[in-house]
């Protein structure tokens, strides 16, 4: 009796030990709050170190070589041309009777051919100069032939390289088939000693940014009148999927003869400038020295300003200040001041 009493005292005592033991409670882990991440900023577009001087648009290697100034050929019969889709600046003047030519400007971009090359007059010879460009020419009016003659700028001319660097076409017949190949203009070149070294003056270009809120009035598309008869007459038509302008001859695209490829603008820049004509043929003087009324149009706006001669080369001008081109192509219309801007060139406003 007295074993089972003991026995049963120190059940209960090890019975009450066990439930007055305090419960354990693992400690939780404190977890640290989670510092989201920085967003990484936009990669930076890499600077080209070099520009074309005509177009402002970067390279990585130097752009510092002679520019290359064709005459072209805008009879009916000469189009389409070879290699216009790619010069960095045409003039288009008057020739003779209502007849434009364009004067096409090449520096970034080389051309395979080029073409149909037609005659030199005194004019586009000067806005050759003052690009320090090699001129390419088949033929001269009287007063060219005197300048050329004198070495005033370095030239080749299809009256001396017909058949060698010069090749007519067989499917087109004279004067609208002289053409020349990038190739051999700087074969003629070397024949020449002249050195290709050194570019034109650089242009004033806005960068991307600011062509993106360019003033002015919206202007889809412009009409060049140079005639009744319309043999020379043309228009832009903005593309807005592209930002840049369509030509047409007429109601015709101008397109690459060989390629079908499109000339595609960026800035269109439409003179008035005195014209007086100086023989029966209606060969014409044309004051490039004066200054005048102008309009410019790019990526859909159209502003009104002047323009000058800065050095040779015609730039924008407003209140004194030169107006910054969009970077790419651009191409110059000259119109007589008779009949005007107002007369010859039609805008169309939306």
């Amino acid at each position: 009796m007295k074993k089972w009493a003991v026995f049963m005292l120190v059940f209960l005592l090890l019975l009450s030990g066990c439930s007055n033991k305090e419960k354990v409670t693992k400690p939780v882990k404190e977890e640290k709050p989670v510092t989201p991440e920085a967003p990484k900023p936009p990669a930076e577009k890499p600077v080209d170190p070099y520009f074309y001087p005509l177009t402002g648009v970067g390279s990585k290697e130097s752009t510092d070589t002679r520019a290359v100034a064709v005459m072209i050929n805008n009879h009916p019969k000469a189009r389409p041309q070879s290699g216009l889709n790619k010069a960095d600046l045409i003039y288009e003047i008057l020739a003779e009777g209502d007849i434009t030519r364009f004067l096409a400007v090449f520096q970034s971009e080389k051309p395979e051919k080029i073409g149909p090359v037609r005659s030199a007059r005194d004019y586009y010879i000067f806005l050759a100069k003052g690009l320090n460009a090699l001129y390419i020419a088949h033929g001269y009016s009287p007063e060219a032939k005197k300048l050329l003659n004198s070495n005033y700028i370095d030239n080749l001319n299809g009256m001396v390289y017909d058949g060698t660097l010069f090749k007519r076409s067989k499917t087109r017949k004279a004067p609208h088939n002289s053409y020349i190949t990038y190739e051999n203009i700087l074969k003629g070149a070397k024949q020449k000693k002249y050195s290709m070294a050194k570019g034109p003056a650089p242009f004033k270009f806005m960068t991307e940014e600011e062509s993106k809120n360019i003033p002015g009035t919206a202007a889809k598309s412009v009409r060049i009148t140079y005639s009744k008869g319309g043999i020379s007459n043309s228009r832009f038509d903005f593309d807005t999927a592209t930002g840049k302008y369509k030509r047409f001859s007429g109601d015709e695209q101008t397109v690459d003869l060989d390629t079908k490829a499109p000339v595609l603008v960026d800035n269109i820049f439409i003179i008035e400038a005195k014209h007086q004509f100086i023989d029966s043929y209606g060969r014409r003087e044309i004051d490039f020295e004066s200054g005048g009324k102008a309009y410019l149009l790019q990526k859909g706006k159209v502003n009104q300003v002047e323009w000058k001669n800065k050095n040779g080369e015609i730039v924008p001008v407003k209140n004194g200040e030169e107006v910054p081109l969009v970077q790419g192509k651009t191409w110059i219309n000259v119109v007589p001041t008779n009949p005007g801007l107002q007369k010859s060139v039609s805008l169309d406003l939306n």
